[in-house]
């Protein structure tokens, strides 16, 4: 039976938990992630009571991690969306059987305030954010600096 868990920075994440999660990601976001240590960092800010905090979801089916996603609030609800979801990943083994659009939906009736992503025009998740009204309303531009 398929569960779907919330942790919010009311509930601090075990090492164990995080090791877990921040693996789970890097593993199935494939080439559309990150490095585990910026992972875990998203993470643990989404989990912090430091920060504005945010929320991690997790859909498992007899322990078993199916889908993941990370949330982290902005505090700028201002002048940017109140919230930005950083990562959003569905086991590669389950894909196509509704767990990521789920996901989505319960994270959009749950989240307070306007949610910002960025996806490369080539993920394929692109579909499903605009199934769910995501649309591209800027252009993003980034100066690296080395």
């Amino acid at each position: 039976m398929k569960e779907t868990r919330v942790i919010t920075p009311d509930e601090t994440l075990s090492d164990q938990q995080l090791t877990k999660l921040t693996s789970f990601l890097f593993e199935h976001l494939e080439e559309y992630g990150d490095e585990p240590a910026a992972i875990e960092k998203a993470i643990l800010y989404a989990n912090s009571k430091e920060t504005p905090g945010g929320y991690l979801i997790e859909v498992l089916e007899d322990g078993e991690l199916l889908s993941a996603a990370v949330i982290n609030k902005t505090g700028m609800g201002d002048y940017i969306p109140e919230n930005i979801l950083v990562y959003l990943a569905t086991h590669k083994d389950k894909r196509g059987q509704g767990l990521g659009g789920s996901l989505m939906s319960q994270m959009v009736q749950m989240v307070k305030g306007d949610i910002a992503l960025h996806v490369e025009p080539q993920n394929p998740a692109k579909r499903l954010y605009e199934k769910f009204g995501f649309s591209n309303k800027y252009l993003e531009m980034r100066l690296i600096k080395k």
